[in-house]
């Protein structure tokens, strides 16, 4: 089928498109405009933009702490339709199916999962499958399992930590690696409640730096195509800047993506000892040229902050709201649910100003990304309320009007006047995230891409343009009109498979018979376990 999508403001950075024109699709796949034949559908696109799909790289839709918060908070979920009854988690509730269902009225057509632990990575998967329209994608957990710390512990050549990790990866059916807290979560179990980037795991003897350094290295070795994908140590604590600010240093030159910097953007001045430091942490972002970030912009109102990060989450549960939190002390990592109301006084204020902060003072829109790490800083459905604070600085100084005026002082957004455009919109949540995921295939609207496309109608209210999507298409197949989804059909995840060597393999098994008395298959699972016809789409890893 060939459809034609006419007169719109097309905005593809990616090929250097900017401006009015037509853009052509056929079948699932954009195409250059054919000679000499017309278009089976046209869809009329005057007054409005055009970009390709968009992509988030940091939310947290699927896994077993995402279950266990709707479990400890049912009444912030109750299904609003009933729902179809053919979808394969169709008794746990409606939360799956509305996720996809609100990203695509927004135009997102693939949303990462950043948080999978390897060995619940089938239950995730499951649960990603009942996901509609959007494609999606996960990032494996190392860096506070046993195996890794003994490996690095016992001095293992860095081939035999890189076959792990591909192993862990292309088991978990994962598009990258993510370590939370290096080490934080193993020291907890030895009573630790503080961890530093240089403090030393119990037992195991190697620090948090030890931890990222390895695992970057091995990320690099292998070609995966997404950066060691960090969580920082000390997140939400005043102070967070310097452990930001060593861990940035700690690059070295090599690749290393940090999440939810706004976290880490807590300095220590004023009467209060609580004050912004997103201007000190964006000068570093924007003189460390390999360093990427995503944001973790806060909201305010009611929200829930899912973490594997335990020994944070377990420092926090006092601040709990309303008052019930679970912590989870399991393996590796274990986790913690701590549901938080973010209000508009002083301290919410700040966190609020601290990541708009960040996205208007690191200049390089490829090297930032936008997310709230849902739901911790805000729900996902936020972003378009998000998008217009960032597009107008009148919008900002509005909101501005009702907040704590002594917590902006410690701020500079009060003196920033910077407003993205559509194109630097275009590269933070399309085009950058598709090349630093690996996503040849989409994130822009150049001949051979997905067609995943996304088309607002402008108008003066940018949160409505970007709440409610004219249309979306997804694999070149209509799922969303005037913000309404017409069309639902099944996305699917996107993953490596690097290979490890035979001998790490057998090595496992033996670990895996030694420590839980389970044969290694218990631990992988076939495609043909999720019940959706070719659930994954394999990506390649860099030569």
């Amino acid at each position: 089928m060939l459809t034609r999508i006419a007169g719109g403001e097309i905005v593809d950075p990616v090929n250097g498109r900017v401006g009015k024109g037509d853009l052509w699709i056929e079948d699932e796949t954009v195409v250059d405009e054919p000679v000499g034949r017309q278009p089976d559908l046209t869809l009329d696109a005057t007054g409005c933009v055009v970009m390709a799909g968009a992509i988030d790289i940091h939310s947290h839709i699927g896994g077993g702490n995402v279950n266990t918060a709707r479990l400890l908070l049912p009444e912030q979920h109750k299904a609003h339709a009933s729902r179809p009854a053919t979808t394969p988690l169709s008794k746990v509730g409606w939360t799956t199916f509305e996720t996809g269902r609100r990203y695509a009225q927004m135009g997102f057509t693939t949303v990462v999962e950043p948080a999978m632990s390897p060995g619940a990575a089938l239950h995730t998967h499951l649960e990603l499958a009942d996901i509609p329209i959007i494609d999606k994608a996960t990032l494996a957990i190392l860096g506070n399992d046993d195996f890794l710390l003994a490996m690095i512990r016992d001095k293992a050549s860095p081939v035999m930590i890189e076959d792990y990790v591909a192993w862990t990866v292309a088991s978990s059916r994962a598009l990258g690696v993510k370590v939370i807290n290096a080490g934080a979560a193993a020291a907890f179990k030895e009573n630790a409640r503080s961890f530093s980037f240089d403090d030393v795991v119990p037992f195991y003897g190697t620090s948090s730096r030890s931890i990222v350094k390895t695992l970057q290295a091995a990320v690099g070795a292998l070609g995966i195509p997404h950066p060691l994908h960090v969580h920082c140590n000390n997140l939400g604590i005043p102070g967070a800047p310097d452990t930001a600010a060593e861990t940035m240093a700690a690059a070295e030159g090599l690749p290393l993506h940090l999440a939810h910097l706004q976290f880490y953007g807590y300095g220590t001045e004023g009467k209060r000892g609580f004050s912004s430091a997103a201007a000190r942490l964006a000068e570093l972002v924007n003189s460390t040229r390999e360093i990427t970030i995503d944001v973790g912009q806060v909201m305010f109102g009611q929200t829930v902050t899912i973490s594997s990060d335990v020994l944070r989450q377990f420092s926090a549960r006092g601040t709990a709201s309303p008052r019930k939190s679970v912590i989870i002390d399991g393996d590796a990592n274990g986790g913690g649910i701590v549901p938080y109301n973010y209000r508009d006084d002083f301290h919410g204020s700040l966190q609020w100003a601290i990541g708009l902060e960040l996205f208007l003072l690191i200049e390089d829109p490829w090297r930032v990304f936008f997310t709230t790490d849902h739901p911790n800083g805000a729900p996902f459905t936020a972003y378009p309320e998000i998008f217009e604070l960032l597009m107008s600085r009148e919008a900002r100084a509005q909101a501005m009007e009702s907040l704590s005026k002594r917590a902006l002082a410690l701020s500079t957004l009060p003196d920033l006047t910077r407003e993205y455009t559509f194109e630097e919109i275009a590269i933070m949540t399309r085009a950058a995230p598709a090349r630093l995921l690996g996503l040849k295939d989409r994130g822009h609207l150049g001949a051979g891409a997905l067609a995943d496309i996304a088309v607002y109608r402008k108008g003066g209210d940018i949160a409505r343009m970007f709440r409610s999507a004219a249309f979306v298409l997804k694999n070149g197949e209509m799922v969303v009109e005037d913000g309404i989804v017409k069309n639902y059909r099944w996305g699917k995840a996107l993953r490596l498979k690097p290979t490890p060597d035979k001998a790490m393999v057998k090595r496992l098994e033996g670990y895996y018979q030694e420590r839980y008395g389970l044969s290694l298959n218990w631990f992988d699972f076939p495609d043909s376990a999720l019940p959706r016809e070719q659930p994954f789409s394999e990506v390649s890893c860099n030569a």
